[in-house]
């Protein structure tokens, strides 16, 4: 998965959640922004060894 790729899914998911707060379901929105989290976290730890 390149970089783009990791990028706009994890800003999908994070939007995604934000609706569902928004919505009110705060059960999936809490899951989506996880997912995100986590998503996010494991894109940016090849870059951090890579320096």
């Amino acid at each position: 998965m390149t970089n783009l790729n990791k990028g706009i899914t994890t800003a999908t998911l994070f939007i995604a959640g934000l609706w569902g707060f928004i919505s009110g379901q705060f059960i999936i929105s809490t899951v989506l922004f996880a997912s995100a989290t986590v998503l996010s976290n494991i894109a940016a730890r090849p870059l951090l060894t890579n320096v």
